[in-house]
């Protein structure tokens, strides 16, 4: 099977099952060592790329964060050769001046997740240690922050991203705790994908579609599933406007330095590899396998 030319992957968080504008559509349903991804993958091409998308939630939104399967999701993505994602995902404001439908570019994260053994591809005779100081890929997120504001929709550009595990909103205690530390944002499920797309070496940005104050601000109606969806569909058109404008300006060819993540990451040496988990890792190492 040839090789396919690289891909631009959208992940689409809440509100946002499709994309306007794709042409020669074809549905993939991919089956990967990790299990199954959250729906198939709507291929597609828009300004003469080749676009790869994936509901995060399915279709009618039916999987809870907790409950996603990130490996599968992004290896399924890598499998088709994505090479750069943009990952849209609904968050809470910890900051006064970050308005339900303003859209936040986030540069950093921060874990207070309970299942960080699920968010690496690594382990069973592979090891690798990634470089993760950096966690979104700069060139991406300049690129969403140049089409935002050509589209007049307000756009925060940087900020930390602290990934919870949910379903439950925060108490306000922790919303509290969360400001007090510095954070910006709040979400469910961005952090595990920034990580497993490091290392299937993808360049990753997110739109960070604000919906709500979290419940820090008293002044205001405490988060609930109500509110927040009063704001997804005005961010879904908003991020349907964004993608229309960013992916013309995506390079052709992967060559950021998230594109060769793994050069110096994998510890293991390759003679030692076990043959199952190098076939189930092929997409991401392909590579580095002695031929």
């Amino acid at each position: 099977m040839p090789t396919q030319e690289p891909a631009i992957g959208v992940i689409g968080g809440s509100g946002l099952y499709e994309i306007d504008g794709l042409s020669n559509i074809e549905e993939i349903k991919v089956e990967t060592p990790f299990g199954d991804p959250s729906d198939a993958i709507i291929s597609g091409e828009f300004a003469g790329r080749r676009v790869c998308f994936l509901p995060r939630h399915a279709r009618g939104h039916r999987i809870l964060p907790s409950e996603l399967n990130h490996r599968a999701n992004i290896w399924a993505l890598r499998s088709l050769n994505v090479r750069w994602i943009v990952a849209v995902t609904a968050v809470g404001s910890l900051k006064e001046e970050y308005e339900p439908r303003h859209i936040v570019l986030p540069d950093q994260f921060y874990d207070r997740t309970s299942q960080r053994a699920n968010n690496t591809f690594f382990g069973k005779g592979i090891v690798a240690h990634i470089a993760f100081s950096d966690p979104i890929s700069d060139e991406l997120r300049e690129l969403l922050h140049d089409s935002i504001q050509s589209l007049d929709i307000p756009v925060h550009n940087g900020g930390t991203y602290v990934n919870m595990d949910g379903p439950a909103f925060s108490t306000r205690a922790e919303s509290e705790t969360n400001r007090k530390l510095g954070f910006d944002l709040i979400g469910m499920t961005n952090l595990p994908e920034a990580k497993l797309a490091r290392e299937a070496e993808i360049a990753l940005a997110t739109l960070g579609m604000i919906t709500d104050y979290d419940c820090w601000k008293v002044e205001e109606e405490s988060v609930n599933a109500h509110a927040v969806i009063e704001h997804v569909a005005a961010n879904a058109e908003n991020a349907k406007k964004v993608l229309r404008q960013v992916i013309p300006s995506i390079p052709e060819s992967p060559d950021w330095p998230e594109h060769s993540a793994l050069q110096n990451a994998i510890v293991t040496s390759p003679d030692l590899w076990p043959a199952e988990t190098t076939e189930n890792l092929r997409p991401l190492i392909e590579r580095f396998i002695k031929s």
